[in-house]
């Protein structure tokens, strides 16, 4: 029989990957993997900002995370400097900005790599909470941004045609992952939350016939990567993030052997 420690571990990663699944196949659909890795690293800022202002971690993840979102847009709508030139200036201040400000915090002990690589094994029953909560929050606005996000995906001028305001949906798709990586952090850390994005999500994408079972599939693969990651990390003693993380990459490898190859031309979004 399994600790409690573990089983809450298991559920807690569960939860996030149930989550982040339709997720991550907007973001590789809309190429967005860098936007993805910027706000994961504003993440430690978010981190900063709750120890020195003695507030809620993951309101204090999210609130920062939000702040680089509307950061990025006025920055791209000021033009001059290119997208992915933007995303790695927020990308690097936000997580140099948290890691000096950390390092004047002399009086509080900090668990750097537990915040860097998740620390899954000590989640506790108020984070299932805020992970399960959260998580039905985060899935049911993305079923109902659903026909706005996929046809913005496809053609931003035709949403716009059709009175679908792909702006609108595209701000609260950065809300949604800002909601994710608040959540999720406490599950496989900042460096690695934008795997646990796009891995299930590309393995998902071999098996797929439509966007919509392209997202149940990036879901039902992130849970499975994590029982099986955390599995691993019991039998053979390794850390619990990667863990999860390289069971995920395994799976990858395994839809791109030809012969597991399920999906059809369809109208995913390319």
């Amino acid at each position: 029989m399994p600790d409690d420690f573990f089983v809450r571990a298991m559920v807690a990663g569960v939860g996030v990957a149930l989550m982040a699944g339709p997720l991550g196949c907007f973001v590789i659909w809309r190429r967005m993997a860098y936007f993805g890795d910027t706000m994961a690293h504003s993440a430690l800022l978010g981190v900063s900002m709750s120890l020195l202002f003695q507030v809620n971690l993951t309101v204090s993840i999210f609130a920062v995370a939000v702040v680089v979102a509307v950061a990025l847009i006025f920055l791209q709508r000021r033009g001059g400097l290119s997208t992915d030139a933007l995303l790695g200036i927020l990308s690097h201040a936000s997580l140099a900005v948290g890691l000096v400000i950390t390092a004047f915090l002399t009086w509080v002990r900090i668990d750097l790599i537990g915040y860097l690589f998740g620390d899954i094994l000590a989640v506790t029953q108020q984070d299932l909470q805020i992970i399960w909560g959260g998580g039905v929050l985060v899935v049911f606005a993305i079923i109902k941004l659903w026909r706005p996000l996929l046809a913005s995906t496809v053609n931003a001028e035709l949403a716009e045609a059709e009175g679908l305001q792909p702006e609108r949906a595209r701000f609260f798709f950065m809300l949604l992952m800002a909601a994710v990586i608040a959540i999720a952090i406490k599950v496989v850390g900042i460096l690695l939350i934008t795997s646990m994005l796009i891995i299930p999500a590309a393995a998902a994408r071999r098996f797929s016939a439509s966007p919509e079972i392209m997202a149940v599939a990036a879901s039902l693969i992130g849970a499975v990567s994590v029982v099986i990651g955390l599995s691993g990390s019991l039998e053979f003693d390794t850390p619990s993030g990667p863990s999860i993380v390289v069971a995920a990459l395994l799976m990858f490898l395994v839809s791109q052997v030809p012969s597991f190859r399920l999906a059809r031309e369809t109208g995913e979004p390319k």
